[in-house]
């Protein structure tokens, strides 16, 4: 006769009786993966503080909780963290350099780089950082276009201090560009290298595609170009906290080079061949 009462009950594993296990998965990048809560499926961009992000085919990126969750090609799986591999192939930076070893190190140089405002200064220094900093190169900040000349007569450009300018909207006919041809034709000029981006703001240097949306808005003439973004895309607007945020939300959304706007890149990769020639 069967002795149904011959199992011990408690004995170890009875709590994972006849579950299957669960494949644990390294998120490595461009493993395409979906979120079984709702279905959101997208290659995997990168790991950080225990979060993995997401974009899908539409270049919507969205982070999730390292762990179980997720979906490879049907089954159950449990994203866990990378392995860090040490690889022999050169590293590069953010602005797609080889990286420089890291027991280099420079002493600033005399020349330098000039931007508008805060914010580009903050995303140059994000993408090209590493590149500045091996070559010595500082980045400041001018707080408007209309202080570039008292700036340039408190310390005149030299053949040995030098001064790349970046600029927002340096288009035809614009304020920038009338103030830009002044300086280029007036006795700084020769020492001097003004170039800039099309956009109204440095935000829109950040592209569409990294921030997930079709476009940027198109804001009126006579509405700040800050405020009326975030009205466009249902972001709080009605204080500087409110846009100081918003600015670290699409700051956030650049990892590489490859989410900025040619119009900024090719003009940053000159201005720091200029100052470092």
């Amino acid at each position: 006769m069967d002795d149904r009462y011959s199992t011990d009950v408690l004995a170890d594993g009875w709590r994972t009786h006849g579950h299957r296990p669960v494949a644990r998965i390294e998120a490595s990048p461009d493993l395409v993966v979906e979120v079984a809560a709702d279905g959101f499926c997208g290659a995997v961009l990168g790991v950080s503080s225990g979060l993995v992000e997401l974009e899908d085919r539409g270049g919507r990126r969205r982070l999730f909780p390292l762990g179980p969750g997720f979906l490879v090609d049907g089954a159950d799986v449990v994203l866990v963290q990378p392995a860090t591999v040490a690889s022999r192939a050169p590293q590069r930076t953010a602005s797609g350099s080889f990286a420089a070893p890291s027991s280099r190190a420079r002493v600033a140089r005399a020349s330098r780089i000039l931007v508008e405002g805060k914010h580009d200064a903050e995303l140059v220094e994000k993408v090209w950082g590493d590149d500045l900093r091996a070559e010595g190169v500082v980045v400041e900040y001018l707080q408007g276009i209309d202080l570039l000349e008292a700036t340039l007569d408190a310390e005149p450009p030299t053949a040995q201090r030098r001064y790349g300018v970046l600029l927002d909207h340096l288009v035809q006919g614009s304020k920038e560009s009338r103030i830009a041809d002044a300086i280029g034709r007036g006795p700084h000029g020769r020492h001097v290298r003004i170039v800039g981006h099309p956009f109204v703001d440095v935000w829109q240097c950040v592209t569409p595609r990294a921030m997930g949306i079709a476009n940027w808005p198109d804001v009126p003439r006579g509405i700040d170009i800050k405020v009326g973004t975030c009205r466009a895309l249902g972001w709080a607007w009605e204080t500087p906290a409110d846009l100081a945020r918003a600015w670290q939300r699409i700051l956030g959304r650049v990892r590489t080079y490859r989410d900025l706007e040619p119009a900024l890149l090719g003009r940053v990769e000159e201005l720091i061949d200029f100052v470092t020639d």
